[in-house]
């Protein structure tokens, strides 16, 4: 067993790809708050692979976590030189590279002032974060919430702030008070419009402290949209083993899919990694990509996800081997999804669920259900409802929707149909289960304005909500399947 560590690359089995480039060469371009696994798997992999070709060697990332449980992750990788190793899990067999781009992490504190300082620094000419969907203070008219406790703290006290956007507004003063460039602030969440989102988020919490430094970042920063794809389970006690089995002892493995995708609107204000030459595409229809992958991947999640774990099914791929689940899926999709997004030059609407469909299916991820419906009041009204309302827009059907939110709804009551307990799974569980619960007796309850607004009063689709959760509660699960597939 090999300890991952720079000194003992050369000691790895010889069929593990590592970094050929000089690690003590590099030097930071890039900031990235949120180090879990799929950045490491996405983002820091495109960048690893464009210094494995010799380039980008002032691009490398130094990490940064902006809550106290980030630490653990610092102290893990700290101890192997922020290395990480990525294992490729493909049903033909698996492979395994080491991921050297990633060169150090901002020390976690109260205040955040070693992360403030590090990103005023000016070789930080990009700060790219990963908060989750959910991260990004919205209100339920998708503006930023001006009234969250953290929000309020921020503008209250922009020098010590307590969110990640808060220590961007502050690191950014200060460059403008040096007189630097202002840097690029990159989202690489699953959000349509992310870049736009987070622009509203910093220069909304700029605005409420200071003005002049709203209008500033306005004028001199950047915000490019994207769209990110890989199936990134998280790391577990098997993924651990499986990184063992390869001969290397590493305390942070990830495991992903044969697949990635990132498309990046070119926009930037202070330079950029030249990512296009491993794969990713700088595009001016980001929107539609992003489009095409939130309905049918991550809504497709959505559609299946609550409905597995409501029945035990532990993982996606067994998922969709059962035949009703994989059945709803596919109707779902091809009915009520589909017809609302357009084709991008790499796919039709047939042909990305095609993709989708198969890449769901891989034995060799095990992606779990949990993790899938995890957060799901962020992840139902920014990746399932959309399709709602163009579908109520249309005149277009909506009952399978309204049953995966009727799913959805007897799954927040937090017991499965076999009995055992549901643990919270949302930020929001508490409110999410007093409201299915209420739901059992008069399901319109769970349709929260905060959540659903002018839908739960659109009749079409709160008609058909009341009458699958009803049927749920009555029948079950599996009933509600059987009788939507045989309409």
């Amino acid at each position: 067993m090999t300890r991952l560590s720079n000194a003992t690359l050369p000691d790895l089995p010889a069929q593990i790809l590592r970094p050929t480039y000089d690690r003590a060469a590099l030097r930071p371009g890039i900031l990235h708050i949120g180090l879990g696994n799929f950045h490491r798997a996405h983002q820091s992999w495109y960048l690893h692979r464009l210094m494995q070709q010799g380039l980008a060697q002032d691009w490398a990332i130094i990490g940064a976590g902006v809550r106290p449980y980030d630490s653990a992750m610092r102290d893990r990788l700290a101890a192997q030189d922020w290395l990480t190793t990525l294992i490729e899990l493909d049903p033909a067999g698996r492979s395994a590279e080491v991921v050297g781009s990633m060169i150090g992490y901002v020390p976690i504190e109260e205040g955040h002032a070693p992360l403030i300082a590090a990103m005023a620094d000016p070789a930080i000419r990009i700060v790219s974060l990963t908060v989750t969907e959910g991260g990004y203070y919205l209100n339920p008219d998708k503006g930023l919430d001006v009234t969250h406790p953290d929000i309020h703290h921020d503008a209250e006290n922009p020098a010590r702030p307590r969110t990640a956007f808060g220590t961007m507004v502050a690191a950014l003063s200060l460059r403008r008070a040096a007189g630097l460039p202002a840097f690029t602030a990159q989202s690489c969440d699953n959000l349509q419009g992310n870049g736009a989102i987070l622009h509203q988020t910093v220069v909304g919490l700029a605005r409420l402290s200071d003005p002049a430094l709203a209008d500033w970042i306005e004028a001199n920063g950047a915000f490019p949209n994207s769209m990110v794809d890989c199936i990134v389970p998280a790391t577990g006690p098997a993924e651990l083993e499986l990184v063992r089995d390869l001969g290397i002892e590493d305390a942070a493995p990830v495991t992903h899919e044969n697949f990635r995708q990132w498309v990046i609107e070119d926009a930037f204000c202070a330079g950029r990694p030249d990512w296009d030459l491993v794969g990713a595409t700088f595009s001016d229809r980001v929107h539609d990509y992003e489009r095409m992958k939130i309905r049918v991947l991550n809504a497709g999640h959505q559609v299946i996800g609550n409905v597995a774990d409501l029945l035990g099914i532990v993982t996606i791929a067994e998922t969709m081997a059962d035949p009703d689940i994989a059945a709803l899926f596919r109707r779902v999709e091809e009915a009520e999804i589909l017809p609302h997004i357009h084709a991008v030059p790499e796919y039709t609407p047939a042909a990305y669920l095609d993709l989708i469909e198969r890449r769901f299916a891989n034995p060799a991820i095990r992606d779990t259900t949990r993790r899938v419906a995890f957060d799901g009041s962020s992840r139902h009204p920014g990746f399932v409802l959309p399709s709602v309302r163009d579908g109520l827009a249309a005149g277009a059907p909506v009952t399978g929707l309204a049953l995966v939110e009727a799913l959805w709804a007897r799954y927040c009551t937090g017991t499965r149909e076999d009995g055992s307990v549901i643990e919270p799974n949302d930020p929001d569980w508490s409110i999410l289960q007093d409201r299915a619960r209420q739901a059992a007796a008069d399901p319109r309850v769970w349709l929260i304005p905060a959540l659903y607004g002018e839908l739960a009063d659109a009749a079409p689709f709160a008609d058909a909500f009341d009458g699958w959760l009803r049927l749920i509660h009555k029948e079950g699960a599996r009933a509600a399947l059987t009788r939507y597939l045989a309409m």
